[in-house]
């Protein structure tokens, strides 16, 4: 949990940094609607997927008594630079459980996410914040834990490392509140820093003071923790083609 000294950073950056960009040229797009829009992804852990109803849902296979052993992560090979918007439909279907995006993702020496000399990985969380992996990685959906459910936040992260760089209200409802087909996310990555929304509501905002390196390119993946259950469509990577506007 943020202290308060770190919650008036957060404030301080959300102020600092707008919360619009302008999105420029479609760079890639995939509607995660058959087994084919996914060929050539990498799949780390035990999760079953299927296309059933033009969506791709993921489940774990594993019982979640099994702890992280019973994570996964499925990793997209595409390599994304320079300043981006990615953007996602996303639904859970059964909870609890929790979603990760994980972008920007590389070795710590600029390997491609799945290049062979980085160590193995299996869906264990230290696998990809304690090894040689640098990533940022939004939790969007997280209901895995009581606290979690009992107070919905969504966290921005910096591997390697658990470094928490921001966190934002979650308004994503309880699945069985939920009334629409999908929640629209979007990650605006730019040298100064991240903003996250869902739906256009932003939700937190970040600005990257260059105290520290973050990793300005590399793959997305998608992340679940046990139990969860839930559909992904219609990804999407534009280019952003100017510096964060101020909002109206």
């Amino acid at each position: 949990m943020l202290d308060r000294r770190h919650v008036l950073i957060a404030a301080a950056a959300a102020v600092a940094l707008p919360a619009r960009a302008a999105e420029g040229d479609l760079i890639y797009a995939n509607p995660l609607s058959k087994p084919s829009d996914i060929a050539g992804w990498k799949m780390e852990g035990e999760a079953s997927v299927d296309f059933d109803t033009g969506r791709m849902r993921l489940k774990n296979r594993l019982s979640p008594d099994q702890g992280q052993a019973s994570n996964f992560v499925l990793w997209n090979p595409a390599v994304f630079e320079g300043d981006v918007a990615i953007s996602w439909n996303f639904r859970p279907l059964a909870e609890p459980g929790l979603a990760i995006l994980f972008f920007a993702a590389g070795g710590i020496n600029g390997q491609h996410i799945l290049d062979s000399s980085l160590k193995p990985r299996a869906g264990v969380y230290d696998q990809y914040t304690q090894s040689d992996l640098a990533a940022l990685q939004i939790a969007y959906f997280r209901r895995r834990w009581p606290e979690e459910r009992a107070f919905h936040l969504s966290n921005l992260r910096r591997a390697p490392g658990f470094e928490l760089l921001a966190q934002g209200a979650d308004p994503l409802p309880d699945v069985e509140d939920m009334t629409v087909e999908a929640y629209r996310m979007k990650l605006l990555k730019t040298q100064a820093g991240v903003v996250f929304s869902i739906n256009d509501l932003s939700v937190l905002t970040w600005r990257d003071d260059g105290t520290k390196p973050t990793p300005h390119k590399g793959s997305v993946g998608f992340r679940q923790m046990a139990p969860l259950e839930a559909v992904y469509s219609d990804l999407e990577v534009r280019r952003i083609t100017q510096t964060f506007i101020e909002p109206e």
